[in-house]
């Protein structure tokens, strides 16, 4: 199965090994399949490809198992399978690394509606606060065995490239290919530019090129280290997908993962027929029916809302007890440990009473450092965690343990202040 790198919630600063500096690595164990494959018009003529097809799927083979062995049995069939769209979701132990795990999923989770046990709506967590990392997608192009063309944007955000593979390099008078270290290289994309301009671009105007995304989750109940994936090429599903996330993450306080509430309601993936629009040769709008994913977040938004006033309001009872605990008993620092923190180098006294907090000195440099600018950080900061955090040493931590959640992707936290601040504004 194929690897995602993701920026794990909670997950422990990464030191730099000979592989490269970078977030956790974590695998997938199987794919759920957003609908199935059927005979092609041309395969279903052929009493050979139904006796494969059938056969396959008695077997609980993966389609791509099925279309070799059609492939192979019939090789004038140039397109054995064909995708149809369904109401439910495909669940079989061929496309997982323990083919167990697809039977805990339909036992769990699966429904019979009259067409025998299926896989219609099921529970997710997903492990990342940064929904890119959740439904990573690009627009690709794909040859007979590999990807030949993709998308992904300039560090800034601003430009869409092309890419592709490096050429490799050869030695010996071209006669052999040179050891690649870390797989292969890729390159800017040289006959367009190396820019991603679908009007302009021949594959994507032949449908070589398409829109391609999958989300990355947990199962709840579901016992595997590894995360599960749900392939799917539709705009719509996506397109509302980022929109449930960024609002949960507004209501969260930037956080998607793990369960949306203390009641440990998770997101739920299910289908919904729409009626979606595309445009047929001729340049119309035709609108057809199709099952289109759907995330949902079954919560109850104004207890939401109270949790997070709750929590302001718990930071702010504190920084009042505390300042007030300070008053009364005055309590300073004591003096072996400033000696002692000074012949550490470290010449900032530590928060009163509170040996080993992080002050909101070095929050905002901390902050600065991501790219934050400060007084945006303080904005944010005072919306999220409530006006007292800086006096507060719960508020101070809080706001230092979000920072620390992202040192290794100061970029995606710097989008995540953007977001929120912009959803204010």
């Amino acid at each position: 199965m194929a690897n995602a790198i993701m920026t794990v919630y909670g997950g422990p600063p990464v030191a730099a090994t000979v592989l490269g500096r970078g977030g956790s690595r974590i695998p997938t164990a199987g794919k759920i399949r957003a609908g199935i494959k059927v005979l092609s018009r041309a395969a279903a003529d052929e009493p050979r490809a139904r006796e494969l097809y059938d056969q396959g799927v008695a077997a609980g083979q993966s389609f791509e198992q099925i279309e070799e062995a059609i492939a192979a049995a019939l090789p004038k069939i140039r397109t054995p399978l064909v995708p149809r769209n369904v109401a439910w979701f495909t669940v079989r132990g061929r496309d997982f690394a323990n083919p167990a795990l697809a039977e805990q999923l339909l036992d769990a989770h699966g429904e019979d509606r009259g067409e025998g046990r299926r896989l219609y709506r099921f529970p997710v967590v997903f492990p990342s606060d940064h929904w890119q990392t959740v439904m990573p997608h690009e627009l690709a192009t794909w040859g007979a065995h590999e990807k030949r063309y993709w998308s992904a944007y300039s560090p800034d955000g601003r430009v869409r490239h092309c890419l592709c593979h490096s050429p490799v390099p050869l030695v010996d008078n071209g006669k052999r290919a040179i050891r690649i270290f870390g797989g292969r290289k890729t390159m800017l994309r040289e006959d367009n530019g190396g820019v991603c301009e679908p009007e302009a671009c021949r594959e994507y105007q032949l449908k070589q090129c398409n829109l391609s995304g999958r989300f990355l989750f947990f199962v709840p109940g579901i016992r595997s280290v590894s995360a599960f994936e749900l392939h799917t090429n539709s705009f719509y599903a996506m397109n509302a997908a980022i929109q449930t996330f960024e609002t949960i993450g507004f209501l969260r306080g930037g956080r998607i993962s793990g369960f949306l509430d203390r009641q440990r309601t998770p997101f739920y993936l299910s289908k919904r027929l729409m009626e979606v629009s595309h445009i047929d040769e001729q340049g119309k709008a035709v609108r057809v029916p199709q099952w289109i994913i759907e995330l949902q977040a079954p919560v109850d938004v104004a207890a939401l809302l109270r949790e997070h006033e709750d929590d302001e309001a718990a930071i702010v009872q504190a920084d009042t007890a505390g300042v007030a605990s300070q008053v009364l008993e005055r309590i300073e620092p004591a003096a072996q440990d400033v000696e002692d923190r000074a012949a550490a180098g470290d010449t900032e006294p530590p928060t009163p009473g509170q040996d080993g907090e992080p002050s909101a000195d070095k929050v905002l440099a901390r902050a600065i450092a991501s790219g934050v600018a400060a007084e945006r950080y303080e904005a944010y900061a005072d919306r999220r965690w409530g006006s007292g955090w800086k006096l507060n040493r719960h508020g101070r931590r809080r706001a230092w343990d979000e920072l620390e959640r992202y040192r290794n992707d100061p970029q995606g936290y710097a989008d995540k202040v953007d977001t929120e601040m912009r959803a204010v504004s």
